[in-house]
């Protein structure tokens, strides 16, 4: 069977996919101009990220795939450490089929209006918009991610929420494909992010080749939420400092609530509201966030067997604990040891 897809290219030609018998061969009449917006403070690994992926496609027959432009309101920037020129003014965007928005070192610094304004006004057009990391709040403070699924560096996703409400925040995921607005998870989930765009753009073996070229796999299994330090008391936690310390301390016991909240020195319908207030989980949701924290702790650091693990966390059984394990950070115990401690 024959499809045929059609897109955007340059802003002006036409890219026709043909998909026969399940192989992907593209045929290109141009190249996607990518602009790499350069912000003040950006961070200097996420703009290099698209820079360097996108700027080493190849096409089978040896052509590049993309164009790429730095573009930004000033003529250079800081980026930690360096200081980069920047190539063009905010108008390149208006001629970009893909407009790339680097996270910054202080994710809560206000961007300048007319970069908000470019952002709109490509997003108005269709222009397709990714974030890498923390630049997602540059995205939905040009609310860009208002009602729909984002992601963001794991430990700036409760702050982005509180500040955005209207973003459908995921933070266990590498990436998010709204098809015009994508946003990716923290660092290095820039790279998976921009390979998953070739892919989009040039079929899987065009990619498959980006991927080798960058050392890296074309699909990571499991998603951010394998990196995420789970259930550490904050400051927003402080109130319920003496019953954290306590399940910290006695987690791999088969604990009640009865349990917890006499150690608290609280009713369970108070230590409830509690922790329901400072944490958005339960108490024995919480408890499970800890036995796996313990559980990767082990998993990371010892030789211990999975079915002995399982038992000195506090999980009724191994199959409990590879299901709870699974579906908390969507990946085995054993393939999250191979990532974490391949030398075991």
């Amino acid at each position: 069977m024959l499809a045929i897809s059609r897109g955007r290219c340059d802003g002006y030609q036409d890219r026709f996919h043909l998909d026969l018998a399940n192989r992907e061969v593209p045929y290109s009449f141009g190249m996607y101009t990518v602009v790499v917006l350069a912000l003040q403070d950006a961070i200097a690994f996420d703009m290099a990220t698209p820079i360097e992926t996108f700027g080493r496609v190849r096409l089978p027959d040896g052509r590049p795939g993309y164009r790429l432009v730095v573009a930004g309101h000033e003529p250079s920037v800081q980026a930690g450490p360096l200081r980069m020129t920047v190539d063009e003014g905010l108008d390149a965007i208006e001629r970009a089929d893909l407009v790339v928005v680097p996270g910054r070192n202080d994710p809560l610094r206000p961007s300048p209006p007319t970069v908000l304004a470019a952002l709109r006004a490509g997003a108005e057009r269709g222009t397709r918009i990714a974030s890498i990391c923390v630049g997602a709040f540059t995205l939905a403070e040009a609310g860009l991610l208002d009602g729909r699924h984002a992601t963001t560096h794991w430990l700036a996703a409760d702050e982005l929420s509180r500040r955005h409400p209207a973003v459908r925040m995921d933070p266990d995921v590498l990436y998010t494909d709204n098809g015009d607005i994508l946003t990716s998870a923290g660092a290095a989930s820039g790279l998976d992010l921009c390979l998953h765009i070739v892919q989009r753009d040039y079929g899987t073996a065009v990619a498959a080749d980006a991927a080798r070229l960058a050392v890296a796999p074309l699909h990571r299994p499991g998603g951010q939420a394998q990196y995420i330090v789970r259930n550490r008391p904050t400051q927003r936690t402080s109130t319920l400092a003496q019953a954290l310390s306590w399940i910290e301390a006695n987690a791999h016991r088969d604990l009640t609530l009865t349990d917890i909240a006499g150690a608290a020195g609280m009713s369970v319908r108070t230590l409830t509201r509690r922790f329901k207030d400072a944490t958005g989980q339960s108490p024995i949701q919480w408890v499970s966030g800890v036995r796996i924290r313990h559980a990767q702790e082990l998993l990371e650091t010892t030789d211990h067997t999975v079915d002995r693990i399982a038992a000195q966390t506090g999980f009724p059984t191994t199959s409990n604990f590879r299901a709870q394990f699974g579906q908390l950070l969507g990946i085995t115990p054993g393939a999250y040891r191979k990532v974490f401690r391949p030398q075991a």
